[in-house]
């Protein structure tokens, strides 16, 4: 949930080698809902191996206050949505403080690191279980934002004060870097270097091997997806750049709307990518709230931008990062709220478009006050 202040202004509430998954340039996007010719729910559950493997994740902020965050799972098999699986899974455990918010998660190493805003905790859980592996104490200082893995034993945490190795072997945190300032946001990985965004700085791209700055592209506020080949994506003003991941060159793409950041009240950014084909999927949210459009550019199309690929319905508009693709069903995933203020964030919709033709698949219709902040693939 936004802080107070932002509810109020918006009416509401050694070298490191950086494992990618390789697709070829040229793939297609599978048949959107079917994997090889068979259901999403088959073909999925023959590799399962824990409660929470067939499905996904929803990072929820929770209501500013009034209690945590929570996580919330989708699961294939029955088109169903579960609320508060951590603390199912673990008894006598919570997010607190209710003052804090939950804004983003991932999954490394079968590990699901679930991370929190404005004194909350850094949790790590079993991806498939989610019991809790180890944390990061909730405490007053705290404001984290992202968590990136890079090794078995290592990996960073992104913070409102700057950026943080973080031990992945006894979860504690490290002394924060010097190469890069600002509030830290979303981060990545690509060849041998990694990228972060800095609110002060824009993207600053780092040396893998010894987090010093090998480059910094300014003026960039949403980012990263990263496509098959490698290429590393940002957005920011009226650009949409490519970054090499070996060369570290920019392309850049005019896109026909002003990309708006989440500084004020940080969300991950609004931007995913196929795992299929380069192509890239990127909201058109406004300053302080979230937009109707999506937007579909296929790499060297620049036509592609002339019109949005997915409008929402009437009434409702973009939460949190609110756009994200699913690599298992080949389908853009959603998150909506009403349009409005006070209790219209109590109305949400979990969507599922066709990723090559904008079309909505299905609507999964929800209320409460759980604030969608990010969606979480295994």
């Amino acid at each position: 949930m936004k802080t107070q202040t932002t509810k109020l202004l918006i009416g509401a509430a050694a070298f490191i080698t950086i494992a990618a998954t390789s697709c070829k340039k040229d793939q297609q996007e599978p048949l959107n809902g079917k994997l090889g010719g068979k259901s999403v729910s088959t073909a999925y559950s023959a590799a399962a191996t824990g409660k929470y493997t067939n499905g996904f994740f929803i990072i929820n902020e929770g209501w500013y206050g009034h209690g945590d965050g929570s996580v919330s799972f989708f699961n294939y098999a029955t088109s169903t949505k579960q609320d508060s699986i951590f603390t199912t899974e673990n008894p006598g455990k919570n997010l607190d403080p209710k003052t804090s918010t939950l804004e983003y998660g991932a999954v490394f190493n079968d590990k699901l690191f679930i991370v929190s805003k404005v004194g909350g905790p850094v949790v790590v859980t079993d991806a498939n279980t989610l019991i809790e592996l180890g944390r990061v104490p909730a405490a007053s200082g705290n404001n984290w934002q992202a968590f990136l893995g890079l090794s078995a034993t290592s990996g960073l945490l992104s913070s409102a004060n700057g950026l943080y190795p973080f031990n992945l072997t006894n979860y504690t945190v490290g002394t924060k870097l010097t190469t890069v300032t600002g509030s830290i946001g979303d981060m990545t990985a690509s060849g041998n270097y990694i990228f972060v965004l800095s609110q002060s700085q824009g993207v600053v791209i780092l040396n893998a091997s010894n987090f010093t700055v090998a480059k910094t592209i300014p003026g960039m506020l949403v980012a990263f997806a990263k496509t098959p080949d490698g290429s590393v994506w940002a957005a920011g003003g009226t650009s949409l750049i490519k970054i090499n991941p070996a060369t570290l060159a920019v392309t850049t793409t005019t896109v026909p709307f002003t990309v708006y950041g989440s500084w004020a009240a940080w969300h991950p950014g609004s931007i995913a990518a196929s795992p299929f084909s380069n192509t890239i999927f990127l909201a058109q949210n406004n300053t302080w709230y979230g937009g109707t459009n999506i937007y579909r550019y296929t790499d060297g199309v620049p036509t592609s931008l002339n019109t949005p690929f997915i409008t929402l319905p009437v009434g409702k508009e973009l939460y949190g990062s609110g756009v994200a693709y699913n690599p298992t069903t080949a389908q853009i995933v959603v998150n909506t709220v009403q349009s409005g203020f006070g209790n219209n964030y109590s109305v949400n919709d979990l969507d599922f478009y066709n990723s090559t033709t904008g079309a909505l698949i299905s609507d999964l219709p929800f209320s409460g006050f759980y604030f969608p902040a990010t969606v979480v693939f295994h």
